[in-house]
């Protein structure tokens, strides 16, 4: 009987399994554009509606996106996009807060 053998890498620091994974992928570029979003708006103290609201989605995103996650590449990211959102989250409630303004 032929034995297979897989061949692995010697050291992976992304600990990928070698299957593609389109929804975290996906939840990977949408948390990182809003926690990017969130941070930048969130330096600018008219724009707390924008910076609130990508940041409570990005939390939301990436907080799904850790729970299906698969492999340390999915999760590396989902934390960095998930702390710059919650940066820019807590920046636009001090400024304002999600419906600063509008309702209220």
């Amino acid at each position: 009987m032929a034995q297979t053998t897989r061949t692995r890498p010697a050291v992976s620091l992304l600990a990928t399994d070698g299957r593609p994974h389109p929804l975290q992928d996906t939840l990977v570029a949408v948390t990182a554009v809003l926690g990017l979003l969130a941070f930048v708006t969130a330096m600018f103290h008219s724009l707390h509606l924008i910076s609130s609201w990508a940041g409570l989605v990005g939390i939301l995103t990436g907080a799904y996106g850790q729970y299906i996650s698969v492999t340390t590449r999915e999760r590396f990211p989902l934390i960095l996009g998930m702390g710059a959102s919650a940066i820019g989250f807590f920046l636009g409630m001090a400024h304002g807060g999600l419906f600063g303004g509008v309702v209220g």
